[in-house]
């Protein structure tokens, strides 16, 4: 019995006809710039988003901080959510590594940094102070889609304080699938995004970074000095390129059975449904049943992710299907003695 697992997006593997793409896939030196593969990718997500170029690189936490060095220099401060991956998850990597100071602001429950907030954090022109460059977002945030009203309020008040605006833009194209509306009318109000391909997408490594090609060119050289320049890496351009043209609208399935789990989750007495967000379905259970329920989950061949906190994030993805949404929801009934 393979396993169903629930505990991240980024756990999907390649599709039989995305590993004879990578296999055919013409390649060379893209340190060089002579990758014809890795060049296509990024022509293409420019295109798509609405940028002059991009970027091509290992992964989305490199993509993010590629961003924030371009954006800001040693000493300037950018403006982030207290529960941004750019801010929690990725290392320090701004602070560590650009000598970028994060001012961390509260999010709204949407994941919106209410403008409000923002607009005091703003630092004056003084030496006492960092620099305030740039106002980074995310979306989707804990599978919350930003809402299309708020990005464009964002974008007028990052221009009227002289700001640049970033998008981590991990999870973008559910973002678009799940408001019914082309990427590029989310990306249009910003000056740089990061794209993952790894996540719902399913490609097995990689993200791109869009900008202008002013910024994309400062990417490059801080991707070098990261140790990110990568030589024949159009074996996995082309994962890229096919989980573009094939995987985007089916995102929709994705978020449907995460709709569904949370929906049969439901009827199980014992467990709380906190919300279910485009693929990401969230639950409570007692603190103290957690290891017990990881160790039903595992001989049931389900896996997610419990750590010391009550909420659960169950996250749906192209290897999950209709028969791994019911054997969790029912794996999950049985150890709390429900009936589904």
């Amino acid at each position: 019995m393979d396993w169903v697992d629930l505990r991240s997006d980024t756990v999907t593997r390649p599709t039989p006809a995305m590993r004879a793409s990578m296999l055919d896939a013409p390649v060379g030196d893209d340190v060089y710039g002579e990758d014809p593969t890795v060049n296509a990718l990024q022509q293409r997500v420019a295109a798509d988003l609405g940028f002059e170029a991009a970027l091509f690189v290992p992964s989305g936490t490199q993509s993010n901080l590629l961003a924030l060095m371009s954006h800001c220099e040693r000493g300037d401060e950018y403006l982030v959510g207290m529960d941004a991956h750019t801010y929690k998850f990725e290392g320090g990597g701004a602070a560590v590594l650009g000598s970028i100071q994060p001012q961390p602001i509260v999010q709204d429950a949407d994941g919106s940094l209410p403008l409000d907030r923002v607009a005091p954090a703003i630092k004056p022109v003084d030496p006492h102070f960092a620099r305030t460059r740039l106002l980074a977002l995310e979306n989707t945030w804990h599978g919350r889609v930003l809402p299309a009203d708020y990005l464009r309020a964002a974008h007028d008040f990052a221009r009227e304080r002289g700001l640049a605006l970033h998008l981590d833009g991990a999870r973008l194209y559910n973002a678009a699938v799940a408001s019914g509306v082309a990427a590029r009318e989310i990306t249009r109000h910003f000056d740089s995004v990061s794209v993952c391909l790894s996540k719902g997408l399913g490609a097995p490594v990689g993200s791109v970074l869009a900008g202008s090609a002013e910024l994309v060119d400062k990417a490059r050289r801080w991707r070098k000095v990261a140790g990110g320049g990568w030589r024949q890496a159009g074996m996995l351009a082309a994962a890229g390129l096919h989980a573009l043209d094939h995987h985007v609208a089916r995102l929709a399935d994705d978020h449907a059975r995460a709709a569904a789990l949370a929906a049969r989750l439901a009827q199980v007495s014992g467990l709380r449904v906190l919300g279910q967000h485009t693929n990401m379905v969230f639950v409570e259970v007692p603190a103290e049943r957690l290891r017990e329920l990881d160790v039903h989950l595992q001989r049931s061949r389900i896996r997610i992710s419990i750590g010391y906190l009550p909420t659960l994030r169950l996250v749906t993805h192209l290897d999950v299907d209709d028969a791994g949404v019911e054997r969790t929801a029912q794996a999950f009934a049985g150890f709390f003695g429900s009936v589904v």
